[in-house]
């Protein structure tokens, strides 16, 4: 079968088709999704009715899979394989989660705009999101072109941040919004990781500006500064413009770069059943991205 783009946006963004995700890929679609990426960094599948072993199949066809924050909670998981990442607000009983529990602090921390695991080293390459069970209104996801964002910034503003990295932290999120029972070994578990703010995407090669809720200081600068300065980075990046709003539907399977996007979550009712699965895999060199 042949891969089919329709461009969703005008920078970024493209509806796929042509291709059946519960099926082995070959190797000439691997590399006809790694170019697609490259230029679209999001790309939209519809009708995927994904098994959870089939998802994990198509998502390694890409590269090995990580856990990321599951090294720091460690919490008893209902999906089959720890390399699935359950978004949802449903217990291991299929019950509906407190509205103050842990798990919905994590829903709440993924309405801030951050890109995958930037709180590791290496770092998130692709997400693959599968939508199961959506809510009635709410719970889209949004996603915005670190790329465009850095061909927008001023002259100025290029060069003052050409030479300049962020710090990342795991727990910076989960901190900001009042969760801060953390013990040493769980702060030990991911280190922060520092990146440029300007870097180079190796598919497209083209400049990002890496920034994002999990970056919280800039190195060698007083963290008062740097915080304003990152979130008026963010803000800029975050422009309507460069954003994409996906409104989810049963069967959606969305993946996108996270070394050239942001995205987030957005409200709904707790009271209502979300449930998507997500798998993400790291920038490691022997990661099969090549768009050749």
């Amino acid at each position: 079968m042949t891969l089919k783009l329709e461009p969703l946006h005008p920078l970024f963004v493209a509806q796929a088709s042509g291709v059946d995700l519960t099926q082995p890929l070959s190797q000439e679609e691997i590399k006809d999704i790694n170019a697609a990426m490259n230029t679209y960094a999001v790309l939209v599948w519809k009708n995927q009715p994904l098994s959870q072993a089939q998802q994990i199949a198509f998502s390694e066809s890409f590269g090995p899979l990580d856990i990321g924050l599951k090294r720091v909670f460690k919490r008893k998981e209902r999906l089959d394989d720890e390399r699935l990442i359950d978004i949802s607000n449903v217990d291991l009983n299929g019950e509906l989660h407190r509205r103050d529990s842990p798990k919905n602090l994590s829903s709440f921390a993924n309405q801030l705009w951050h890109s995958d695991s930037s709180f590791m080293s290496p770092k998130a390459a692709y997400s693959m999101l599968h939508a199961l069970v959506i809510p009635s209104e709410g719970g889209n996801t949004e996603f915005c072109d670190l790329r465009a964002a850095y061909d927008a910034l001023p002259a100025n503003l290029k060069q003052e941040i050409k030479d300049l990295s962020a710090e990342h932290y795991a727990l910076h999120t989960r901190i900001v919004l009042g969760d801060d029972a953390y013990t040493d070994e769980q702060k030990k578990a991911i280190p922060p990781a520092v990146w440029p703010l300007v870097m180079k995407h190796p598919g497209s090669q083209r400049s990002v500006l890496f920034v994002g809720v999990h970056a919280h200081k800039i190195i060698d600068w007083p963290i008062a500064e740097a915080r304003i300065f990152l979130s008026d980075l963010l803000e800029h990046a975050t422009q309507r413009r460069f954003v994409y709003e996906h409104q989810w539907e049963v069967g959606d399977m969305v993946m996108w770069d996270n070394r050239s996007t942001l995205h987030r979550g957005r409200r709904y009712d707790l009271n209502q059943r979300r449930e998507l699965r997500r798998t993400t895999f790291n920038d490691v060199p022997e990661a099969n991205l090549a768009a050749a």
